[in-house]
């Protein structure tokens, strides 16, 4: 079985408080980028265990540490599966907030439902997913979520970008999750995420934001300059998703051109 393991991008982050666990509460929307994707192979076997190996992108862990891996032993402990095969094509690039590697562990958990024919419901794959990390649950229902807590309690939010492209910057640079939050300031803002979304796309910029910009951009200067670069090409919207380092621009109408193309490899009509 072979899954499109696809990226995603968020619409405004805000980062309201600590919590006493450690984590923090938060409010985005996640919106799934279909264009862009990492190919995840899952094959059964007669061995038992997994095998697992990787193409194309090098990711930043050993292998036998790969989330696919962490994915398949998570639904082996709930559900005593076992024997696969695993094949990561990595294609979206890692470190740059678009939750790549979210993706492909929950393709993996996807992939050992349907081969093992275990029947799970969408509200256990979530949990199973929450249970790998905070973006993975939103990997499971793939549609525009506003999403709160840590990233894990979802509900749909209807959003229609329909007729503009997409172009995602990823700098050369890395941001490590750690760094991302060691800087951040939560607050609570005076208007909810949700209803300033409900806007025009072209009144977001400087409404819709992300918590983690500003002293993201204090510390790495390159991320900055690419925002900055796509406004000035004429994004109607420009952030930074997630934690880092990838920005994107939402520009007008279908324009896949020369121009768009020499900004970024990763442009795609929505």
């Amino acid at each position: 079985m072979i899954l499109k393991a696809n990226c995603k991008i968020n619409l405004g982050l805000d980062i309201l408080r600590r919590r006493a666990d450690g984590f923090h509460d938060l409010e985005t929307v996640m919106f799934p980028v279909a264009g862009l994707y990492d190919e995840v192979e899952v094959v059964r076997t007669a061995a038992p265990g997994a095998e697992f190996r990787a193409e194309g992108l090098a990711v930043d862990c050993p292998p036998g540490e790969n989330i696919c891996l962490k994915a398949f032993r998570l639904m082996q402990r709930h559900y005593g599966v076992d024997g696969v095969a695993i094949r990561l094509g990595k294609r979206v690039p890692f470190g740059a907030g678009l939750g790549g590697g979210s993706s492909d562990g929950t393709a993996v958990l996807l992939a050992v439902n349907e081969l093992f024919a275990l029947g799970l419901s969408e509200a256990e794959l979530i949990a199973r997913a929450a249970e790998l990390g905070s973006d993975t649950a939103f990997f499971v229902r793939n549609t525009p979520q506003l999403c709160k807590g840590r990233g894990e309690v979802m509900e749909p939010f209807v959003l229609n970008l329909k007729g503009m492209t997409l172009v995602i910057v990823k700098p050369g640079e890395g941001v490590s999750t750690r760094e991302a939050y060691a800087g951040v300031r939560p607050r609570i803002p005076e208007v909810p995420l949700a209803e300033r979304l409900g806007r025009p796309v072209a009144e977001w910029q400087g409404l819709v934001t992300n918590d983690f910009e500003e002293h993201i951009f204090a510390a790495h200067p390159a991320i900055r300059a690419a925002k900055e670069r796509l406004l000035a090409e004429g994004a109607v919207y420009a952030s930074m998703s997630g934690s880092g380092s990838a920005v994107f621009g939402l520009f007008a109408g279908h324009e896949k051109s020369e121009r768009l193309c020499s900004l970024s490899p990763f442009v795609f009509g929505l």
